[in-house]
């Protein structure tokens, strides 16, 4: 891929920095970043992506059900999903400090939505193949290996340094949003429309992706980097940077030890049936998939009240261990009420966690080692729950499910206690 050729589009300066705010304005949303253009345009184009990719979500289940009636199946396409995802997003973190991020995010982009039209095509001529929907899942997430690097790096080159918690927690907010109205959309849209055009609205919306990255300024690398490939070198080196810089380091391993020791989502099914059966187990499951990513948004909305932070490390920690208190609450809770409002109070503490690690991630790193920082930042995300999802299932099947969530949330704070006592780097980092 050319990385001298530059975009037409200039960087826009940001216009001057507006008053503090003061009364109730400080507590909300910190919306200072979208008054520069480019990131306006970036963070405007995830709102209507956030939703349509969550169709594709739950369309692909949804279609592979349909035709083998198996559960089993349904996992099999989400390990089909994760393998490609985690190598192209290794390497798509290398790509992403070689290269132009604008245009490998326009690539990336196109070739998502032509896999979401091709997800249609299959659907709508009645094709009823497993085998292709997987290799077109595969497809998907390996373009979305290599896009979600670049996407997330780039935001530290379109706003300053002060502003990326506000900028994480804006992005955070709508992809966590999507992720609650997406699969409500989509449950009221299959009966109405059908399963294929889930797929085309998708396609549809990605195309405002591709015009919104299309405005950005270019983003090559910056100084010598331009000549470098990106190989298998290229990410080792993106190890052992995270190796010797110990606050990269535990960023990682704080969301390891949450994600793997504290996300109870695999129980979710068996709680429903067994613990809060008597509010009904339709409306109990739904209430507890929705619980987290209701905090998270409601986090986000309040995110003026931290974003603001100059104690990076500290908020991580504390956050951390705040999921981690949630979550053992949950296990403990035997009403469904108090249930959600622990789950809530895990998703705020979730939003926060990913707002500070995120804007770690984004200024202790150099720019040309960015891509592949977020490169290692997608894949933990990505496996951590799962992970989680073996270790929960098999600790609730030998010890009972809220003795499983419970003892996972207090692991979850002892570890991470244990941590951030044993490493100072991480108390110690501030901006």
């Amino acid at each position: 891929m050319d990385t001298t050729e530059s975009s037409t589009a200039e960087p826009e300066p940001a216009p001057p920095a507006p008053a503090p705010r003061s009364g109730w304005r400080r507590w909300a949303m910190d919306t200072r970043p979208l008054r520069i253009p480019a990131y306006r345009r970036l963070w405007t184009s995830t709102i209507v992506t956030a939703v349509g990719s969550q169709l594709t979500a739950v369309a692909v289940p949804k279609q592979i059900y349909d035709i083998t009636h198996s559960s089993a199946w349904v996992g099999y396409a989400s390990l089909a999903g994760l393998v490609p995802m985690v190598a192209f997003a290794l390497w798509g973190g290398a790509v992403a400090d070689t290269v132009d991020r604008r245009k490998l995010l326009l690539v990336t982009n196109v070739g998502i939505a032509v896999t979401s039209l091709l997800f249609w095509a299959q659907a709508v001529t009645g094709t009823d193949s497993v085998v292709v929907l997987m290799v077109l899942l595969a497809f998907q997430q390996a373009f979305f290996g290599l896009n979600a690097p670049a996407r997330n790096a780039s935001v530290a080159r379109l706003v300053p340094a002060g502003e990326l918690p506000a900028a994480n927690a804006l992005g955070s907010t709508v992809m966590q949003t999507g992720l609650v109205a997406g699969p409500l959309l989509a449950g009221v849209l299959i009966p109405v429309i059908g399963l294929p055009e889930l797929y085309l609205i998708d396609a549809v919306a990605l195309c405002v992706t591709v015009w919104a990255v299309f405005r950005l300024p270019a983003l090559p690398p910056l100084g010598e980097v331009a000549a470098r490939r990106a190989g298998v070198r290229e990410i080792a080196a993106g190890f052992q940077y995270i190796s010797r810089h110990k606050v990269l380091l535990l960023s990682f391993l704080a969301d390891i030890v949450a994600m793997v020791l504290g996300m109870p989502r695999a129980l979710f099914p068996q709680l429903a049936a067994e613990t809060y059966h008597s509010w009904g187990e339709g409306l109990a499951l739904g209430v507890l998939f929705a619980g987290i990513p209701v905090g998270a948004v409601l986090g986000g909305l309040f995110s003026g009240a931290f974003s603001r932070a100059r104690r990076h490390g500290w908020m991580v920690i504390g956050a951390v261990v705040a999921w981690g208190v949630a979550v053992a609450g949950f296990g403990l809770s035997g009403n469904l009420w108090v249930a959600l409002a622990f789950l809530a109070a895990a998703g705020v503490a979730d939003m926060v966690s990913m707002v500070f690690r995120g804007a770690i991630l984004l200024s202790a790193a150099t720019d040309e080692m960015r891509g592949r920082m977020q490169g290692v930042f997608t894949v933990v995300v990505a496996g951590g729950p799962r992970l989680a999802d073996v270790l929960h299932g098999t600790a609730g099947s030998l010890f009972g499910p809220r003795a499983a969530v419970a003892g996972g949330g207090a692991l979850v704070v002892v570890v991470m206690l244990a941590l951030a006592a044993a490493v100072p780097a991480l108390r110690r980092y501030r901006i």
